[in-house]
């Protein structure tokens, strides 16, 4: 049900794009061949102008950004200007809303949450709110802004933390604009800036029927391979965005989508008309996510069921179970490396495994790899009792390596790859997700064996029995 009062400390939010080439003194007439993009970025100047908001909260994928913390700029001002795109002329300075920023600092603090004020690199104004500035300022400069980078974190961090930056304006009853900056697919055509894919026009025509319908926990459905895939930018933008619209009731809007250089620009508008407590999507996501995962754990294989109750015991109780019974005797009388892969959120959370055998069967094997892919992978945390009912776990059993002459002899799909130059080892499993090419396949599997692509190296291929 959907209330009508108390939602005037957020008044619009909009998707928009940021083409450097939609201002005029970088385009130099090419910005004619986006004139949707151009219209619609006027359409919300002027409505804007209307709202008169205190402050602008900018969301650019190209401000700082660290893998594990969502950063805020601080400070009174920020300047910048597009000298990078050969237009030094065009510049600009804005006031940082520094109560508002210190209490979405405070209020992430608080809750141990990684994000704040630590960390800025360059505290220059980047193009992803330069460009919604261009079409803003010539409407309307009485404002204050806040801005926010994106990061390496889940989606579902991402949505949390938007939810603070919510709270935090209610708090201090600011009245204000959101303006998730972010393009589209960088695939969508082959003479584009980067190499097409089929799932460039895939994801932009779902990120459309999103800003069509307001249903912003589809937002969750992409994954990140699949995001790869497409070479989009705005998501984690977007998702931020959403979260500060947490429990409010929108009237959504497509202003404008086009692609015609290859990259997608949409815009969206998005009008707070009331609270909604339905639209509180990361319950809805949770909710989904834990149906999920229950239904795989109905179906999980004996060697995946073994996996995650050695690690859960050990995460727990700090000790190892015993081989339980009814195991399928394979597990029990043959020796095989094994790897033992987690997932969380759609995202690797360990993977540790053994080329050859070094226990006496597969299931000790299994046992070994399950408690180092939680703990011991060098590339995460270690793996706390909290996170244990939302991992996903995979395990393949590998067959005997042979040695190959050639790559020629490699399939992607089929066969995983191991490159050896003397102690150095490197390994990649098969069929995973993102890798699409043996040459990919295997200048992951030389980054791992911290072996030159110009070094003289030997290649071995293998099979494996992948279980879920």
């Amino acid at each position: 049900m959907i209330k009508t009062e108390n939602k005037d400390f957020i008044v619009n939010s909009y998707i928009v794009p940021h083409p450097p080439l939609a201002v005029s003194n970088i385009g130099n007439g090419e910005e004619l061949k986006i004139q949707k993009t151009l219209d619609a970025y006027n359409e919300i100047a002027l409505e804007i102008s209307e709202i008169k908001p205190d402050t602008i909260v900018f969301i650019t994928p190209h401000s700082v950004m660290y893998g594990d913390y969502i950063h805020i700029s601080k400070g009174p001002f920020a300047k910048g200007d597009f000298s990078n795109f050969r237009a030094s002329e065009v510049k600009f300075k804005t006031r940082y809303d520094l109560e508002l920023i210190r209490e979405i600092d405070d209020m992430c603090n608080i809750a141990n949450f990684p994000a704040g004020i630590l960390g800025e690199k360059n505290p220059q104004l980047d193009h992803g709110v330069m460009v919604p500035m261009y079409f803003i300022n010539k409407k309307y400069e009485d404002y204050n802004s806040v801005r926010i980078s994106i990061s390496g974190l889940s989606f579902r961090d991402h949505y949390r933390f938007g939810m603070m930056v919510k709270d935090s304006l209610k708090k201090l009853n600011r009245k204000a604009v959101i303006i998730a900056s972010g393009d589209l697919s960088h695939r969508l055509t082959h003479d584009g800036p980067y190499e097409y894919s089929e799932d460039g026009k895939k994801f932009d025509d779902k990120i459309v029927s999103i800003i069509q319908s307001g249903n912003f926990l589809e937002f969750f459905d992409f994954s990140e391979d699949f995001c790869e895939s497409a070479g989009e930018c705005g998501l984690r933008s977007f998702i931020i965005m959403s979260g500060i619209l947490d429990k409010m009731a929108v009237k959504s809007k497509l202003l404008s989508y086009e692609g015609p250089f290859g990259v997608g620009y949409a815009i969206g508008s998005f009008k707070v008309i009331g609270e909604d407590e339905e639209r509180c999507f990361l319950n809805k996501y949770d909710k989904k996510s834990q149906d999920r995962i229950s239904e795989i754990r109905k179906n999980e294989s004996p060697y995946v069921s073994l996996a995650r109750r050695t690690l859960e015991e050990y995460v727990k109780n700090k000790r190892n179970i015993s081989i339980p019974d009814g195991f399928p005797n394979d597990m029990l009388n043959i020796k095989a490396g094994v790897f033992v892969s987690l997932k969380k959120e759609g995202k690797l959370r360990g993977c540790i495994g053994t080329i050859s055998p070094s226990e006496n069967n597969i299931a000790l094997e299994i046992m070994r790899n399950a408690i180092s892919s939680g703990l011991n992978d060098p590339r995460f945390d270690a793996v706390k009792e909290d996170e244990l009912d939302s991992l996903e776990y995979s395990v393949d059993v590998l067959g005997e390596a042979e040695k190959i002459k050639s790559k020629d002899l490699l399939d992607v799909k089929e066969y995983g790859v191991i490159v050896s130059k003397g102690v150095r080892r490197g390994l990649l499993l098969p069929n995973l997700e993102g890798v699409n090419t043996v040459d990919e396949q295997i200048s992951i599997a030389l980054k791992k064996a911290g072996i030159s692509p110009h070094e003289k190296y030997s290649l071995e291929r293998f099979k494996v029995e992948r279980f879920k």
